[in-house]
């Protein structure tokens, strides 16, 4: 298999953009960007429907936001403490949420994705802080489609400028967003605490024996 050929990627890429971009609402680690860019530089090739790229980026990252939001607004966010590995990723949720701030601003909510681990920290920090379920709807879908106007833009503009391979045209694209968000998230983040500014119970310290995996 020729991971380099664009017809092994071909529609595949259509099953990809949901799961990843949907994971990546609660884990940050998870490259979605990199998914969704590959998109848009298979699109400029005319491999792949650019819109129909860009409709699967904005429907998953609304829908993974909202999973999230709804999560910690039910309070139910505690079910994650009964697994060690659950532990762990509320623990991450804390540390990110620590680093990005608490914003229940509408702004905040559709601006935040573009900063690394800004989309976790805000949907969790709104739904903590009770913003309204329309309210918070209404800007997590237009922050999706503009953030995933973004990604498969910058995919397409790489692809069709640089006339590179679409793999290639990924990683210029990557590299330029992960550049432009980095200097984003230090200019936002720089005066932020090193402590969760949120007030959530967390089980962080359960005792051992009650750990399972």
């Amino acid at each position: 298999m020729d991971f380099t050929s664009p017809d092994t990627w071909g529609s595949a890429i259509y099953l990809w953009v949901v799961p990843f971009v949907l994971g990546d609402a609660v884990f940050p680690p998870i490259p979605s960007e990199m998914v969704v860019i590959t998109g848009g530089a298979l699109a400029a090739e005319g491999h792949v429907n650019f819109w129909l790229i860009l409709l699967l980026a904005a429907f998953a990252s609304w829908l993974g936001d909202m999973a999230v939001y709804l999560l910690f607004k039910r309070r139910v966010s505690h079910v994650l403490d009964r697994w060690s590995w659950g532990r762990k990723v509320h623990l991450a949720i804390h540390e990110t949420i620590a680093k990005a701030g608490r914003s229940s601003a509408y702004g905040a909510i559709i601006g935040a994705r573009f900063v690394p681990g800004g989309r976790l920290a805000t949907s969790a920090a709104s739904g903590i802080a009770n913003v309204s379920v329309r309210g918070f709807s209404l800007c997590a879908g237009l922050g999706g489609v503009l953030w995933a106007l973004w990604q498969v833009g910058l995919g397409y503009f790489t692809g069709s400028t640089t006339k590179l391979p679409f793999w290639a045209s990924s990683l210029i694209g990557v590299g330029v967003g992960l550049v432009i968000g980095v200097v984003v998230g230090v200019i936002v983040t720089r005066r932020r605490g090193d402590r969760s500014p949120v007030d959530e119970p967390f089980d962080g310290d359960a005792p051992q024996a009650d750990q399972q995996s």
